[in-house]
């Protein structure tokens, strides 16, 4: 087990990430654990900006000389307090995308110190002293592929996306249509409720974990018309309890028997017709955000649940994917359209029909992709969003 050495009350940036470097690099994967993947664009702005730390123009007006970690702190909330764009923290941090998944191990109580140098800066944990926090980690021989418990702070406010890993949901084809369905409800009840039983028909390919969706519809490309998609709406989990059977009846006829079911949590109340897809492995990967290697332009396609409108901390659905480059954690930029006016400053001729410039009023962060479509968390924005509105790299 090696620990990285500081040498004075500030460790120099570019030692500390080569010493972070140097450990993790030597460090070999266990051969049970998911890899994840890193793309060029990714790794190319980690080398880059693990010596260089961001412009000094990108500091914040009041950015404080040094901060201590406080306990529910993320990554992104630390950024902006020093930053005017927090979504380039990696880049503050000098993180190392393709080893360092939270990228510092950073814990409450830690301080934190910005340093400038050849018009750059970066921050730096505060050499540990006697009062250093008894939980600051050592980096050990593997790579830890599950979400740090130890009290390390998270990377981005995981909160405003959690509910949604899981449950925003689009897929390639109505696969809901030929998907297991419930049949038949406990007692003959409209409406199941957590706890309750459910009778399901159709093949469930080994699977005890499911979730349940209901009305898919499918997401049209709003500039194109080609559809995407088919968003579900998402009912809640369902768990199995014993396997259907086809058999004989007493009378001689041939009888089906349903699986059971029983209902564990829910967003709404399951019924009959609520389909079934089994609950994937979760996805533990880190979301670093960084922007798009290439330029982006398209178009909102619609606003998540029944809202006609978007604001900020409301998911959308975006007619990019992973076909067209989109990665989680890529920042896009929206953009509202230019509006019509008229040019009525010449009193001899008729006023001259405009067309006023789009725009920038918001941003967007990616946090899951599909083949055609993504989703994305609105970060800020000053105007309502709508179906159709533009987004492009930052």
């Amino acid at each position: 087990m090696s620990s990285i050495a500081r040498t004075g009350p500030r460790a120099r940036p570019a030692a500390l990430v080569a010493a972070l470097l140097a450990a993790l690099a030597a460090l070999p994967a266990a051969a049970n654990e998911p890899s994840f993947p890193v793309t060029p664009a990714m790794r190319s702005t980690a080398q880059q900006v693990a010596q260089t730390g961001v412009p000094l123009s990108e500091l914040a007006p009041n950015a404080p000389e040094s901060h201590t970690v406080q306990r529910g702190d993320t990554l992104w909330d630390i950024s902006k307090i020093f930053l005017t764009t927090p979504w380039r923290w990696p880049e503050l941090w000098g993180m190392n995308l393709d080893q360092i998944r939270n990228p510092h191990l950073i814990y409450p109580g830690q301080v934190l110190v910005l340093v400038k140098a050849n018009g750059r800066a970066t921050l730096q944990l505060a050499q540990a002293g006697s009062g250093a926090p008894s939980n600051t980690v050592k980096l050990s021989p593997r790579v830890r592929s599950q979400l740090l418990d130890n009290g390390a702070i998270a990377s981005i406010p995981l909160h405003l996306i959690g509910p949604f890993l899981n449950d925003a949901v689009v897929f390639d084809t109505n696969a809901l249509d030929t998907a297991p369905r419930i049949v038949a409800t406990q007692e003959g009840r409209v409406l199941l409720s957590r706890g309750e039983t459910a009778y399901v028909r159709g093949d469930l390919g080994g699977a005890r974990d499911f979730r349940l969706f209901r009305e898919a519809k499918p997401l049209l490309d709003p500039q194109t018309r080609e559809v995407l998609g088919f968003e579900a709406r998402y009912v809640g989990t369902a768990g199995f309890v014993r396997a259907g059977e086809d058999r004989v009846g007493a009378d001689g006829k041939p009888e089906i028997v349903p699986a059971t079911f029983r209902i564990n949590d829910l967003r709404m109340e399951a019924g009959v017709g609520d389909r079934l897809s089994p609950v994937p492995q979760r996805d533990l990967s880190a979301y670093a955000p960084h922007a798009p290697n290439a330029p982006v332009d398209g178009r909102i396609v619609s606003i998540y649940g029944d809202s006609l409108t978007g604001g900020q901390n409301q998911i959308v659905a975006l007619n990019r994917g992973a076909r067209d480059g989109m990665e989680r954690g890529h920042v896009l930029a929206l953009w509202r359209t230019g509006t019509a006016a008229l040019d009525r400053t010449n009193p001899d001729t008729k006023p001259v029909p405009l067309r006023l410039p789009d725009e920038r009023h918001g941003l967007l962060f990616v946090f899951r992709t599909f083949e055609r479509v993504s989703y994305a968390l609105i970060l800020n924005v000053q105007d309502p969003v709508r179906p159709g509105d533009r987004f492009t790299q930052p």
